[in-house]
């Protein structure tokens, strides 16, 4: 089969490598449509990151790089492993793409995805969704019903988006702001409207702030070139501020403003990954009583997730940019997400074209 496998920075490489084993209790999967993620982004960049350099071998998948890319995919079930029962050949999926220690409880209301060794399907090993086909833990596995797979290739960003939702401990009513409109803020800001929340977001670039209000995720956008973002929070809220704030951009001046423009008392969920270690202003943290709190990843989100985009409360198919094929990968895909990366919330790849 083909697949799309990441060497060293600079270097993905689309091969001919056979096809995965089937063993007892994972399942067989035909690859629809893989989205690329920042993640991905960052290891063709600036990695190794995730991925565990050659000679190198991760502590529970046992491998190092060359290995098969793509974590944000759905699919078709095309074979059971010997022990499972509760799937059907056919059925449309979505993987939950971790690498955790197979003693690691995973069941809902566990925090797996804090456990030692943590990876990812795609980054760490275990195959991956810019590939024809995948064989992966049952546990792992998400039937979708009636989501289109393209639309469900974005599942897994929005299940790190609902999670740092659920990290909030947002409520219905309530008002937040996000600061970034990229891809994530813009899936975060989607769960806080499926929610039930009023949703404000501070963004720079046109292209994001019009597929903000478009996509309906946002009840306005603020442009910090216009004027004082926490001032026009408060000025929206009778001077209160917003009860929650989520930092989508990994840029300091972001991260001030946030903290300017919740309540006191008020929450703020880092859902971005930092390249570097920013300044905080440690003295408003304190005298608002700011609880600052991270995210990574998901733990018990994608039934959650899934039931969002299943009902309708979250439309994916306006997130999605452009499709691909796999031979597109780096042309269509990688170099287009840094010289255009405006203009995109989503890229989909399909495996097989």
């Amino acid at each position: 089969m083909r697949a799309a496998r990441f060497y060293d920075r600079k270097d993905i490489r689309i091969e001919d490598i056979p096809e995965p084993d089937l063993l007892p209790g994972t399942v067989a999967i035909d690859v629809a449509w893989c989205g690329i993620c920042g993640t991905d982004l960052h290891e063709y960049l600036e990695g190794p990151i995730f991925v565990p350099p050659a000679g190198h071998p991760h502590p529970i998948s046992g491998e190092s790089a060359p290995v098969t890319m793509g974590h944000e995919f759905s699919g078709t079930i095309t074979d059971l492993g010997e022990g499972i029962t509760d799937l059907k050949v056919g059925q449309t999926v979505v993987v939950e793409p971790y690498i955790i220690a197979d003693d690691v409880d995973t069941s809902i209301g566990e925090s797996y995805q804090l456990s030692k060794d943590m990876n990812f399907i795609g980054l760490g090993g275990r195959g991956g969704g810019l590939a024809e086909k995948i064989v992966v833990q049952r546990r792992w596995v998400h039937p979708i019903g009636d989501i289109p797979l393209d639309q469900a290739a974005l599942i897994e960003p929005l299940s790190v988006a609902h999670h740092a939702y659920v990290r909030s401990e947002a409520q219905s009513g309530q008002v937040a702001i996000v600061g970034g409109a990229g891809p994530i803020g813009l899936l975060t800001a989607a769960v806080l409207k499926a929610e039930g929340l009023t949703v404000y977001i501070s963004e720079l670039s046109e292209a994001r702030k019009k597929m903000a209000l478009t996509t309906g995720v946002a009840d306005e956008v603020f442009d910090p070139r216009d004027g004082d973002v926490a001032e026009a929070v408060r000025e929206r809220t009778d001077g209160r501020g917003a009860d929650v704030g989520f930092e989508c951009s990994s840029v300091p001046v972001v991260l001030d403003m946030l903290l300017d423009a919740v309540r006191p008392g008020g929450v703020i969920v880092n859902v971005s990954i930092w390249g570097h270690k920013p300044e905080v202003d440690m003295p408003k943290l304190v005298l608002k009583e700011i609880d600052l709190r991270g995210t990574i990843g998901y733990s018990g989100d994608h039934p959650s997730t899934i039931e969002l985009a299943g009902s309708g409360k979250i439309d994916l198919s306006a997130f999605i940019t452009a499709r691909i094929g796999l031979d597109e990968l780096i042309t269509g895909g990688f170099d287009e997400l840094i010289d255009n990366n405006e203009q995109h919330v989503k890229i989909i790849v399909d495996p097989r074209a």
